[in-house]
């Protein structure tokens, strides 16, 4: 099967790129393969993975991402959260990067974001970088031959990493920036070589789009049953909780494992393929994502590695705690063809607590769900945002909040309704810290979070003795098979249990301050779960 080929500056002549010296339109894995390395944009790893560097940034800049402020948008965004960018600092930035364009070489692909066809994305993906279009062709939806003769993008993303804004000109913060003007339907990217900011700025259109069409847009991954599409469930949580580790299980059908729509029909994936962290990535763990990393087509991004053998270092971190690969969902042997799902039965919330406070697993009642869901806490995991070194505990709204450009309420009021409507269990499941704080405690078994998620899955976990949390109000498993009782209780695991309550005590101050702010918008049942 062949590409269409086509005059390429013809296709992006809309986009106001006339003049590029060589458009490369749709090129398929191994020519982009070729073109990196003939390029000289990284090394051909084992197995025939795209050994790349990102430079100076090995993460996202959220501080330097803006929305342009018109008219017909001043209304819906959450200001608090965007940045904006005026009309004219776009307009500057956008001839200025078309000027910047000029005789470069550049590479074009049309892609899907989302699974189901009533309800996806028509992308374009124009990068100066070989290994960018490699990237995001394996992160999102790929469309078949025949539909590219007659593709037409719905918004375009320009990104040049050779291009450094001018604060003074452009309206900006640095000469990094990442500007999403949702009228014009363009996104422009400047200064930053880290691929995920690619990825991101698709999923931030999608959550400003989905929800006027009645869509859950979701920070997580999913999975379902074997031999039972309609025994789907979700994981929310930020980067560094665990949602493509927990999701990539063997006794499940993976759906995706970062983004997905919740629809009346089901849920679907936003993406065609995975971004994983790759530090310390276990191969007896994880197989199949430790495979990945050797796979022809993935891109591995800012690992340390020997110059000769080109051994992949999974526990060096001397670049970034950040280190990634990226490959299409087909490399897991799980994963499902069509990546839909039904409605989810379980409703699992990730969280990295630092504090060492939260137990493995709590049950959530659905008002005590919604009140996790808009709190969004967790630890800001080292490498995934530019200068973080150590985990920072934070709330992040909606387990999302750099990437929702609504308010909080409209994505809170949606899951609020579907749950409601179609009825879930709700999970609230710790990957942090047990036996004390950051620094002093260990990170939770990962044997025995895949245990207590297996027991919530399959139903058993809800015949077990529960008690009471006598800081947050929900429901903490006294027993379960498999699983070492002291565990489910993180104060025993304390060597001072005076320590933990004071911990514990903080902690709960830290949610009743953040949650102070979404009070005048939720209803009084919500308010009630606020702090058991």
């Amino acid at each position: 099967m062949t590409t269409p080929r086509v005059n390429p500056n013809k296709r992006l002549e809309h986009q106001g790129v006339t003049d590029a010296s060589e458009v490369h339109y749709n090129l398929l894995e191994p020519a982009l393969v070729e073109a990196a390395l003939k390029r000289g944009e990284g090394r051909l790893g084992l197995g025939g993975a795209l050994l790349a560097s990102t430079g100076t940034h090995t993460g996202r800049s959220p501080k330097d991402k803006f929305i342009v402020r018109t008219a017909d948008v001043e209304d819906k965004i959450w200001w608090e959260n965007n940045a904006p960018m005026s009309s004219d600092a776009f307009d500057r930035l956008y001839a200025d990067m078309l000027e910047h364009v000029k005789g470069r070489e550049l590479f074009v692909q049309d892609l899907y974001g989302g699974a189901d066809p009533a309800h996806r994305l028509d992308v374009r993906v124009v990068t100066e970088l070989a290994w960018h279009g490699l990237f995001i062709r394996n992160l999102l939806r790929r469309p078949a031959a025949e539909e590219l003769a007659q593709f037409e993008p719905e918004f375009t993303i320009i990104n040049c990493p050779s291009f450094k804004a001018d604060p003074a000109r452009h309206g900006c913060r640095s000469e990094t920036v990442i500007a999403l003007n949702l009228s014009k339907k363009l996104i422009l990217i400047a200064n930053t070589a880290y691929a995920g900011e690619n990825k991101k700025s698709v999923f931030t259109l999608l959550n400003y789009l989905l929800p006027e069409k009645g869509i859950m847009p979701m920070h997580c991954s999913a999975n379902h049953g074997l031999n039972d599409v309609d025994d789907s469930a979700v994981f929310f949580g930020l980067s560094g909780t665990g949602k493509t580790t927990l999701s990539a299980d063997p006794a499940r059908t993976l759906i995706g494992d970062d983004e997905h729509g919740w629809s009346d029909t089901g849920i679907f994936n936003f993406e065609g393929g995975c971004y994983a962290k790759t530090i310390n990535l276990d191969p007896e763990a994880e197989p199949e994502i430790y495979a990945t990393t050797s796979r022809f087509g993935s891109v591995v991004e800012n690992m340390v590695y020997d110059p000769d053998t080109l051994e992949l270092d999974f526990a060096d971190d001397s670049l970034t705690a950040n280190t990634r690969v990226a490959y299409p969902l087909d490399a897991i042997s799980n994963a499902s063809a069509t990546s839909l799902g039904g409605v989810p039965k379980n409703i699992i919330m990730l969280t990295c607590d630092a504090f060492g406070v939260l137990p493995p697993i709590a049950r959530l009642t659905p008002a005590q769900a919604m009140y996790h869901f808009l709190s969004g806490f967790t630890s800001k995991v080292a490498g995934t945002e530019q200068g973080v070194t150590e985990p920072q505990p934070t709330f992040s709204t909606c387990f999302g909040a750099p990437f929702m450009p609504r308010r909080p309420e409209v994505y809170g009021k949606l899951l609020q309704n579907k749950i409601a409507q179609f009825g879930a269990d709700c999970w609230l499941v710790n990957t942090g810290w047990t036996g004390g704080a950051y620094g002093t405690g260990s990170r939770m078994p990962i044997k025995a979070t895949r245990a207590l998620l297996s027991a919530a899955l399959d139903g058993s976990l809800s015949g077990v003795e529960f008690r009471r949390d006598p800081n947050f109000g929900f429901d903490v498993p006294v027993s379960v098979p498999g699983v070492a009782d002291v565990l489910l209780d993180p104060r025993r695991t304390w060597a001072d249990a005076d320590a933990y309550d004071r911990q514990a005590a903080k902690l709960v101050a830290m949610f009743a301050e953040n949650f102070a702010q979404y009070v005048p918008f939720i209803d009084d049942e919500i308010k009630r779960a606020a702090i058991g």
